[in-house]
């Protein structure tokens, strides 16, 4: 048969180093450190449940979030009036034993996972210093090996119609192929830059002022943040968005190829998705009446929507 009259071959794969060694590490040492933070700080906020604004915070006082539960057992968590019922979740559960336990967090969910308000401080306070060494360290390389540039948005991409068209390619499961999947979208490098250069930032700061040593030795804290409470609530606020983000990463890892994604960020080396052909450009005869039925599917396949910035 003539070479000619042989279908078109399907695309090879095209495997890349995508991530540098430096960004590997600390991807994995910052994820290892703030889950290990969020969890020691649900354990850290069962010692009293409750948020307020301004200088001062106690019982008595009107508390814009409260985590609690009723005499009669019931659990709630209350944000300004509105009041949702948590019973097994969050204020009031059964233990294994079959008795009350009015703790705000479960178990499973802080760390240590049973009440050691000294302990969850320690593994908070510890892993708080490595997540501000690490990023110090991020920054300081990628400024050295020029990376910002890359997660860095161009104006073209903040115009309001291409960002529209993202969140839609996001919302149909279209994810970049061939070399688009190479590069940060827009999306992608609003979110990095907020969690980089606002969330993690300001964590650190809010933490620090509710330190008192702190307040004692930059006292401009407690009017920068409006009191250590106000403090309290933002750091609270920020671990709450930094969550949502791991909950979105988390899915559009797995939405996009897992195994692609995750040994990308272990070994540095990313299989390149390709565009999926319409039958009918395969030059097989047996395809040419296919109608083009799935041609909304050409950019339908598994690429990286939501890698770590490198």
């Amino acid at each position: 048969m003539d070479a000619s009259a042989q279908p078109n071959p399907m695309p090879q794969p095209v495997v890349v180093k995508r991530h540098l060694a430096s960004t590997r590490i600390w991807h994995w040492v910052n994820a290892l450190s703030v889950f290990l933070m969020l969890m020691s700080g649900l354990m850290i906020l069962n010692a009293h449940p409750r948020l307020y604004w301004g200088q001062y915070g106690a019982n008595a006082d009107h508390a814009w979030l409260e985590i609690g539960s009723t005499m009669n057992g019931r659990g709630f968590l209350r944000v300004g009036s509105l009041r949702v019922g948590t019973t097994g979740l969050l204020g009031y559960r059964l233990d294994s034993n079959g008795q009350p336990n009015r703790r705000a967090f479960p178990g499973w969910a802080t760390v240590p996972s049973g009440y050691d308000l000294a302990a969850g401080r320690r593994w908070h306070f510890f892993f708080a210093w490595v997540l501000a060494i690490g990023l110090v360290a991020y920054a300081a390389i990628s400024l050295g090996n020029r990376h910002w540039r890359d997660v860095a948005p161009r104006p073209d991409e903040l115009a309001p119609r291409h960002l529209w068209q993202e969140i839609k390619d996001h919302a149909r499961l279209h994810f970049p192929t061939g070399e688009a999947a190479l590069h940060y979208n827009s999306l992608q490098k609003l979110s990095y830059f907020g969690i980089v250069a606002i969330l993690l930032p300001l964590v650190i700061l809010t933490g620090l002022t509710m330190s008192p040593n702190m307040d004692a030795a930059w006292p401009w804290l407690l009017d920068l943040l409006g009191g250590r409470q106000s403090a309290r609530s933002i750091h609270f606020l920020c671990a709450v968005l930094i969550a949502l983000f791991i909950l979105v990463h988390l899915l559009m890892v797995v939405l996009a190829g897992p195994i692609n994604e995750v040994r990308a960020m272990i070994t540095g080396w990313y299989r390149v998705p390709q565009p999926v052909r319409h039958p009918r450009e395969s030059g097989d005869p047996a395809f040419a009446s296919v109608p083009d039925a799935t041609a909304d599917l050409d950019y339908r396949i598994r690429g990286n929507d939501e890698g770590v910035a490198e």
